[in-house]
Order: structure tokens, then sequence, then C-alpha cells
């Protein structure tokens, strides 16, 4: 199977410049619902089981290989099965949204001190959802530096979410959190550090000239705009969106829609094959 062809002329650009000089690319990739697929109980999620095979193909052929997501970075690494596999050495995972980073070199884990309001939040939580009618069946998933409430459970869904992003957004910035929904869930964390904030960063310290990222849901859009900025200041990069009937504004904006983790995990096959 060949790479899939880009839409738009940027990103076949980008992808031609990865194709072109890979060791000055990053592969950056959200978690869940783009390397793993969204499940109800968010601690079941377990990477694609080729997922980490493609990855260990990919990986030594390009700059670095990037996971970039809202959980921990130690629980990602435990879900994606990361740690130790031979050909992800260039493998570097950025957890809470960039505020933590495990390297797969050195099996280092890079966790700052928590934003007091998480603490404040979680007390409080219970309540604002005991006070929500339309929210029964909402449950906490507690993060460590961040907390989540999912409707996903819920008798109406989507009816849970709406219902509850006023009280939650009330209750972040009483304790100075920022907030971000997502599919069906709202989560509750510190403000200043988003995926683009970590995406430009990252890209920035590795002196990256492509960027390709990988997402799937609305916390994704502050990476595909980090990407866009970085190309109209000249630097190639390439849009993917793990296709999903629940968000479509990441694949409005993509230069390359892909099925899920499935279409995610033979992208990065198609990939390692061309560069090996």
């Amino acid at each position: 199977m060949g790479i899939p062809v880009p839409s738009t002329d940027a990103g076949r650009a980008g992808l031609a410049a990865l194709l072109a000089r890979p060791r000055r690319a990053v592969v950056a990739l959200d978690f869940d619902g783009t390397l793993a697929e969204i499940v109800p109980d968010p601690e079941q999620a377990r990477a694609h089981p080729a997922a980490v095979p493609a990855l260990a193909a990919l990986a030594p052929l390009v700059g670095t290989v990037l996971v970039l997501t809202g959980r921990p970075a130690d629980v990602a690494v435990r879900y994606g099965g990361f740690a130790g596999v031979p050909g992800l050495a260039h493998l570097v995972v950025l957890g809470h949204y960039g505020a933590e980073r495990w390297d797969a070199a050195t099996g280092e884990l890079r966790v700052p001190e928590p934003h007091p309001g998480v603490a404040a939040v979680r007390a409080e939580l219970p309540g604002v959802l005991d006070g929500t009618t339309a929210a029964a069946g909402a449950w906490i998933e507690d993060k460590g530096r961040a907390v989540a409430v999912h409707t996903r459970r819920a008798a109406a869904p989507q009816a849970a979410f709406d219902a509850l992003r006023a009280p939650l957004g009330e209750l972040a910035a009483r304790h100075g959190l920022a907030v971000e929904p997502g599919r069906l869930v709202i989560e509750l964390r510190p403000p200043g550090v988003d995926k683009g904030v970590a995406l430009t960063d990252f890209a920035r310290a590795v002196d990256a000239e492509t960027v390709l990222y990988a997402g799937d849901d609305l916390g994704d859009i502050a990476a595909f705009d980090a990407v866009a900025r970085r190309r109209a200041a000249g630097s190639p990069g390439l849009l993917v969106c793990s296709g999903s009937n629940e968000v479509t504004e990441l694949a409005d904006r993509a230069d390359l829609v892909v099925d899920g983790p499935a279409g995610v995990v033979a992208l990065l096959t198609a990939l390692a094959h061309e560069l090996g």
C-alpha cells in the first residue's frame, strides 16, 4: 500500500519535504482516537495492535516520533506499550499537553509541580455533577494534573455534555484552570499549555524542518494551528485527521483524512516502507 496523496498543495509539499529530508522531520501524533480507538472507559484504551510495530519501523528513519497527549505521560507510555521497544529510541512522549515528558532513549520522566487549582476542582466536581440533572451517568476521570468529565456513558451523552459546559467553565474559572472540550469529554487543566505551544516549542528545540501532525479531536486544533503558523513562515508541514464523525473541524482543515487509528497506522507503515 502506497502513501495516500494529500488533498492540498501545502500538504503535498509537506509530504515531499518529509520524504526528501526525513532526519529533519518530526512525526507528531495524538494518542486517544489517533493511535488508540476511543472506548467508553478511557482506562481500557490501548494502542492499535499494529501501532508499535509501525512506530518502531518509522522512528529510526526520521528525526523524532512524538506522541502528544492530554494523558499523563507515563499512562500513555503504559497504554501504548512504548517502553523497551527496539527501534523506538527516537520516541518522545509529551503528556498533559506538554507539561510532562518521557524519553524512550533514557526512560526518564520529567514531571513539574501540580497546579493548586486542580485539587480544588477535584473536590468540588462531584457536587457540580450532582447538581446538574441532565448529567446523570457522567463520570470523573482523575488525570493527576487535570480532571476530566466524560459523558459517553450517560443516558443522553450529548445532552449531558451540553448541560455541563457552562457549570464546568465557571468552576474552572474560579480556580484558574482552562477548559478543554473534546469528544464527549470536558477537561479542566492548568492554563498556558496546549498542544500548539508544546508542538511549537518541541519543533524549535530539535530544529525540525517539517512537522507531520495527526489528531482526531478538538484539543488537536491548537496543534493544527501551530503547523499552519509554521507553514506561513516557510516551514513545510502535513496535517492528518484520524477520521471521526463526532468531530468535523479537523477533517475540514486537514490535508489528509485517514480512517481512524487503523488508517494512521497504515500511513505510518507506508512512510516507513517508502523511507526504508
